[in-house]
């Protein structure tokens, strides 16, 4: 099912936060997901440090989406990972460090888990990121520090570990690669 549908389906729609919004009512099965919609989000927006979205039906808050700036950068003791990172680029555009946009937090609503939401999230977001006349500054990679509860979503939506070193911590780093889309 295409994003669209999905959304007809659920007489649903995307709503970038603002100061004024009201936010719909929100549980998933994360706590600090759902602290930081109700209690966070428009602070960080208001500092200019996120931008989130939230997809909403007359009634609920479906899911949201947390957005900002950021680079996939080197990791020293991973070079064999960075090698192939850079294999992407041509060889005189190769940096130590590609713009990336990253998702800062990605939830669905208990109410609404398994209808593939998450899953058009990450395809809204390619979307906007891989079509260069929708962007205002270049973007090459999605990025995110993934919870660990979160890591087979991600594998299955195709991003790939940036380096093994945080194999034991809470939170992984994954990238996607937008120019393979």
């Amino acid at each position: 099912m295409s994003p669209e549908e999905l959304f007809k389906n659920l007489n649903a729609r995307i709503v970038r936060l603002d100061s004024d919004a009201e936010i719909k009512p929100f549980e998933s099965d994360d706590n600090d997901l759902d602290n930081f919609l109700l209690n966070d989000a428009k602070d960080y927006q208001n500092s200019l440090l996120s931008v989130t979205y939230t997809i909403q039906s007359d009634s609920d808050t479906i899911a949201y989406y947390c957005l900002s700036n950021d680079r996939l950068s080197q990791y020293m003791e991973e070079k064999s990972v960075w090698n192939k990172i850079n294999r992407l680029i041509s060889n005189k555009k190769r940096r130590k460090s590609y713009p990336a946009v990253k998702i800062g937090r990605l939830a669905v609503s208990k109410k609404f888990t398994d209808k593939g939401i998450g899953k058009m999230i990450i395809e809204t977001i390619k979307e906007f990121y891989k079509n260069s006349y929708l962007q205002y500054a270049g973007c090459r990679f999605i990025i995110v520090d993934a919870y660990r509860n979160a890591l087979p979503f991600y594998e299955k939506n195709k991003f790939k570990y940036l380096t093994d070193n945080d194999k034991n911590d809470s939170t992984r780093i994954m990238y996607l690669d937008l120019k393979a889309y």
